[in-house]
């Protein structure tokens, strides 16, 4: 008999495969100990590890690329530098290539998880986590089972036989009962499939699904879950740049202000701690889904890599809207994209620098009155007014003053975001700004 065990990995199995790839165990431990083949061990690892994107001169992973100045490659009329090029890629014409990423991932342990370097490592990387390789693998199992399983002749001739008999006043149940032998599915399964609109007939000509009233359901009560702040407070914040693993240089502070009442328009509002530089993004309602879609937004238009260079670390408040962590943290890939922390209730002076700049906000839009009037560009207008005001904490200078020349990235975000520095003398911080568009 077989001593391997069958089926698929479990959670705690996963967690087992974690702890041994970190302490240096061989696959054949680590299948020992949670009675697995040491194969399924090293598929599970290459399967459902985490990649994380190096960082590299110009994205270009090339040993050179950072002093290489070869032109025209693909084309000798081509005055542009190969390895800016993001129409051809140099590495199929240049034989000077030499890749200088890591190879660590291409062997034995598959992973950077027990790696000295990876804290300082620029190098794409992977990393195998228990929690993440559980999601992925629900997932993609949710994925798999979506749609119709059924071939497009079967799903024909079940479509016609329901249609027929209901079209007759037939209760689904009844035909079901009756035609059991010929469905290829289960009765729950026709439901789902009128449900989603896949069917010749529609909810409305099941008569008593029509004449139900939908359930209202008890009211949602106050939640005091504090699970999302979990290795995310405060506390653990400080921890981290005490240690080194993260700086308050880079960190981007990150709150919301609010219009009249609770509904309506939002602002998401974020600033740089290197230069003070504030960002507002005007969003249709104070909601995580909201902010996320900032968060996507950012990251498709800017890059990946970009994204993670601008806003490896957030410090927030702890805003309903900024609860649902994972969305935040990781893409729609489970793809990790930045950090966020949380400051200690009632402890906004945690994040000063943020509230501070919100004064500025309240002198052109006072408290109390709606941001429903407000379009995008008028928040743009408002912010690139508020980034051009000198400060004496700053040198006498503007935070649009403040952004380096050869910060590739910020000069990427500026563009995006149409950012512009306005002359001294122009700035304007009342009520009239917008009268004078």
């Amino acid at each position: 008999m077989n001593e391997y065990g069958f089926g698929q990995l479990s959670f705690s199995e996963r967690v087992a495969i974690e702890t041994g790839i970190c302490k240096g165990e061989t696959f054949r431990q680590i299948a020992k100990r949670i009675g697995r083949h040491p194969s399924t061990v090293s598929h599970e690892i290459k399967t459902n590890r985490t990649f994380i994107r190096g960082h590299f001169y110009f994205g270009n992973d090339c040993r050179f690329a950072r002093n290489c100045k070869i032109k025209g490659l693909c084309d000798s009329a081509c005055n542009y530098g190969c390895r800016n090029c993001r129409s051809h890629n140099c590495k199929e014409y240049c034989d000077r290539y030499i890749s200088s990423d890591c190879a660590r991932p291409k062997q034995y342990p598959y992973v950077c998880n027990n790696c000295e370097s990876k804290k300082l490592c620029h190098k794409t990387k992977y990393f195998y986590s228990a929690k993440y390789a559980e999601a992925a693998v629900t997932r993609r199992r949710s994925e798999s089972r979506k749609g119709i399983r059924l071939s497009e002749e079967q799903f024909s001739e079940m479509d016609k036989l329901i249609t027929k008999y209901v079209k007759k006043g037939q209760p689904l149940a009844h035909i079901y009962a009756e035609h059991e032998q010929e469905l290829p599915v289960c009765l729950r399964s026709i439901y789902n499939y009128i449900d989603s609109g896949e069917m010749t007939i529609k909810n409305i000509d099941l008569r008593r699904k029509t004449s139900y009233r939908k359930r209202q359901g008890n009211k949602p009560k106050v939640s005091f879950n504090q699970e999302y702040r979990s290795g995310r407070t405060y506390v653990d914040y400080e921890y981290e740049c005490k240690h080194g693993y993260i700086s308050e240089a880079m960190t981007v502070q990150m709150d919301t202000v609010k219009g009249r009442r609770e509904a309506g328009k939002r602002l998401l509002t974020m600033i740089f701690r290197k230069n003070s530089v504030m960002l507002m993004f005007l969003m249709p309602d104070g909601t995580s889904a909201s902010v996320k879609g900032v968060f996507d937004y950012l990251e498709i238009m800017l890059g990946d890599e970009t994204f993670r260079n601008l806003f490896p670390v957030f410090l927030t408040d702890n805003g309903g809207e900024f609860k649902k962590v994972n969305e935040l943290e990781y893409d729609d890939d489970l793809m990790p994209r930045t950090r966020i922390y949380y400051c200690d209730p009632m402890a906004s002076w945690q994040k000063a620098q943020i509230e501070k700049n919100h004064e500025f906000i309240r002198y052109v839009i006072p408290r109390g009155k709606s941001l429903d009037p407000y379009t995008d560009d008028d928040i743009t207008l408002l912010m690139n007014h508020i980034n051009s005001v000198k400060r004496p904490s700053l040198g006498n200078k503007a935070p649009y003053e403040l952004i380096d020349d050869e910060d590739e990235d910020m000069l990427k975000l500026m563009y995006l975001l149409k950012m512009d520095l306005i002359p001294a003398d122009e700035v304007q911080l009342t009520s009239d700004l917008f009268r004078q568009k």
